[in-house]
């Protein structure tokens, strides 16, 4: 009994901290209002009230049981999308999201941004999710018509 003892003790108190969990860094970017933000938030369990369009960047850790994602949010304005590739360096991964309702023209510019950093030297390599938003509205485009 006082050895059952012991073992609990020692299995209890000299366990330690648990191992780190390794952390990737990723981008996310897509064109205004694609739903970068409301991806993150609900992914980190924020509340959907009050989410607020990203004007320049942002970044958010989201934890996972195994990993922490450490994800760079890039917003899609027109005089922001210049800048992106100065956020590039050091990214293991890229999500890409896009408004599977948006206009013709806006599907016409994420489909340029997302082969412009499809080509970047500094994605080329890496994994890219490419995530086909708003599919609940009814003017969504299938996976295949994206």
């Amino acid at each position: 009994c006082v050895s059952l003892s012991w073992q609990c003790f020692r299995a209890l108190c000299c366990k330690g901290p648990p191992p780190p969990r390794p952390e990737y860094d990723l981008v996310c970017i897509g064109l205004t209002g694609s739903g970068k933000t409301s991806l993150l938030s609900q992914l980190c369990s924020e509340s959907p009230e009050n989410i607020v369009s990203t004007t320049g960047f942002s970044i958010k850790a989201v934890p996972f049981q195994n990993a922490i994602l450490n994800v760079k949010e890039l917003g899609g304005a027109d005089n922001i999308r210049k800048y992106w590739s100065r956020y590039y360096q050091g990214s293991q991964g890229v999500i890409f999201v896009l408004d599977s309702a948006s206009s013709e023209d806006d599907l016409e510019t994420a489909r340029n941004e997302l082969h412009s950093a499809l080509q970047h030297p500094q994605l080329c390599t890496l994994p890219f999710l490419i995530l086909a938003n708003h599919q609940d509205k009814p003017a969504a485009r299938s996976v295949q018509e994206v």
